[in-house]
């Protein structure tokens, strides 16, 4: 079967949309841990000893005020530093949404901060204490322990900047800046550096659920505190940046002179927290380091923005897509492997363009190693390679020869087309496609490779190669999806195709039309989604012109007709269907 669906179109996009999407879609789940009774004993209660719901410390319409400090300091305690302090606000009403500037329970306070010396963080510390009482232990008629609330967060952001050291092969130059090449010589390929966003809000959920100690789910377990002696838990603070796009951070150095910093202070409720805290989860059991898994900027933008800008009405109906093109998807893989793992005679299939889907991959997982993507993708693709790997021996005879050994140590792979495919005339037409295929591809690939090696930038030789074979498939790839069109158009017939496989591919395409005009994604992947689309509506044109004859045995021995149903003696006496018209065998 060709490979309809060209993965290096759809595999990276693939991976953040879904994340974003199905981190939403199970957020009900998180939910239903919520009250869940107690599973493991709590080694801080006696045995046996049921643990009690717990209640939080401030009740609703409690009156507060909030300090903000701003320090250099991880552990603060300089409280009698009026500098350090940021904001202080007297009498705010715990749970209240119906006051502030815009009557929605938010205030906001802005202010320009001092530049760390020696590219140190800055941290915020947050107080929230019942009216009348101060955060400082010191003040002993003025501090009380169950009545503040502390939370601390780092301002600055540290992020990696990989600089990729590229040049045309041909002339040496590139458009580079200068002063960015003179940074990667001296700090290496790979800089860490403090970055800045200069808004963030302080969210207080309106929570007033009774929590089980030991029992709160992962990921909200991090952010329900519980005091050690009452037992009853602290309000819920918590720290939202979701929606500070990375594009929007820029990097603290010797041009800027002043940071500024807007703080807002929203109360937040309990199902928004609850979404919040899934998309900011790092999952615990996670092995990996944090890059090689986690979305790429670009991607966490672009999802956001699709939520921020997408009517809401085609956001649920693409969240409920995304699940379905999941099922699709393994529905696709199921079948192809129990098409090929079955399968006896390739009559009718094109074999050169499995051996084609194989270099595909292969040339798609270098480049992807190459330019160090996303450690699930690596994942995805290798997989695919296996599978492709798999198919060959499905459709060649694959045998080691150790009489001949390569170095006289290795021994070597020998491949033998399947006599089924030799002795039919399947091999003359994927012959005959694949020579006319070479006068429009070879031209093609002559001139992407020229164009490439003079207006595109290159790390080196091998990188050069990668990318444009990478290019050049990614460009011109569906064109090697038409070799099995034209088997179909010479034999007549449709009936040797794993249609079931190819409609589940095909409503994956369409749902990744969807995608690809709901999210922001180039050009280049909206015009891939349309061409597999045009490929996959003439299988279906061939499919009705070559109609498939229910009475025609195939290769397993079975027909489209149950005879104990149709056993009369007209039957019996019937003339059997020929397998193809002589009208259309002169056409072959």
């Amino acid at each position: 079967t060709p490979p309809i669906f060209s993965i290096m179109d759809t595999t990276t996009m693939k991976y953040s949309k879904c994340t974003c999407f199905f981190r939403i879609f199970i957020i009900w789940a998180i939910s239903s841990w919520f009250r869940r009774g107690p599973s493991t004993p709590d080694p801080n209660t006696p045995a046996g000893a049921p643990r009690l719901p717990s209640r939080n410390l401030f009740p609703k319409d409690t009156l507060m005020d909030l300090y903000v400090f701003i320090s250099q300091e991880e552990v603060f305690s300089d409280f009698n530093n009026t500098d350090a302090l940021f904001w202080f606000h007297r009498d705010l009403v715990y749970g209240d949404w119906t006051t502030g500037e815009d009557g929605d329970g938010c205030y906001q306070q802005y202010k320009e901060l001092d530049i760390p010396e020696h590219n140190g963080s800055l941290y915020m510390h947050v107080y929230f204490t019942k009216s009348g009482f101060h955060p400082d232990p010191k003040r002993k008629g003025q501090y009380r322990r169950l009545a503040t609330v502390h939370s601390t967060k780092m301002l600055n952001k540290f992020k990696r900047r990989k600089f990729l050291k590229t040049k045309n092969l041909l002339t040496g130059e590139t458009e580079a800046d200068p002063e960015m090449i003179k940074r990667a010589e001296s700090h290496g390929p790979v800089e860490i550096i403090s970055h800045w966003h200069p808004n963030l809000t302080i969210n207080m959920v309106d929570d007033h659920t009774a929590w089980v100690k030991g029992s709160v789910p992962p990921p909200l377990d991090q952010y329900v505190k519980f005091d050690a002696v009452s037992g009853d838990y602290y309000p819920i603070v918590y720290f939202n940046d979701y929606w500070n796009l990375q594009k929007d951070y820029y990097p603290i150095n010797e041009t800027l002179t002043k940071l500024p910093l807007r703080l807002n202070y929203c109360p937040l409720s309990l199902w928004r927290w609850q979404l919040y805290a899934a998309q900011n989860a790092r999952s615990p059991w996670n092995f990996l380091p944090e890059d090689t898994y986690e979305q790429s900027d670009e991607d966490q933008d672009s999802v956001k923005v699709a939520l921020l800008e997408t009517n809401p009405y085609l956001l649920g109906l693409t969240i409920v897509v995304s699940i379905v093109h999941s099922i699709f998807e393994f529905l696709a893989f199921k079948n192809d492997i129990q098409f090929w793992n079955s399968r006896q005679s390739l009559e009718g299939l094109s074999v050169r363009s499995i051996i084609f889907g194989v270099f595909q991959s292969l040339v798609v997982l270098l480049y992807i190693l190459d330019n160090e993507t996303n450690f699930v993708v690596q994942v995805s693709v290798f997989i695919g390679l296996l599978i492709d790997l798999w198919k060959i021996t499905k459709v060649m005879d694959v045998r080691l020869d150790r009489e001949n050994k390569i170095a006289g140590v290795i021994p070597r792979i020998v491949f033998k087309d399947k006599s089924t495919y030799v002795q039919s005339s399947t091999k003359i037409y994927d012959d005959m496609a694949f020579k006319y295929l070479s006068w429009l591809l070879y031209p093609l690939f002559g001139c992407y490779a020229v164009y490439s090696l003079l207006y595109v930038e290159h790390k080196g030789w091998y990188s050069w190669v990668l990318g444009m074979l990478y290019g050049f498939l990614l460009t011109f790839g569906f064109i090697t999806m038409t070799p099995q069109l034209f088997i179909n158009y010479k034999m007549k017939s449709v009936a040797h195709l794993p249609w079931r496989m190819l409609t589940y591919k095909a409503l994956n395409t369409f749902i990744d039309d969807l995608f690809a005009f709901v999210i922001k994604m180039p050009m280049m992947y909206r015009i891939g989604c349309l061409r597999d689309d045009v490929v996959f509506f003439i299988y279906l044109y061939q499919r009705w012109i070559y109609r498939v004859d229910p009475n025609r045995v195939n290769e397993f021995g079975t027909s489209g007709v149950d005879h104990t149903q149709n056993s009369t003696p007209e039957a019996a006496n019937a003339v059997a269907v020929m397998d193809k018209p002589e009208g259309e065998k002169k056409n072959d």
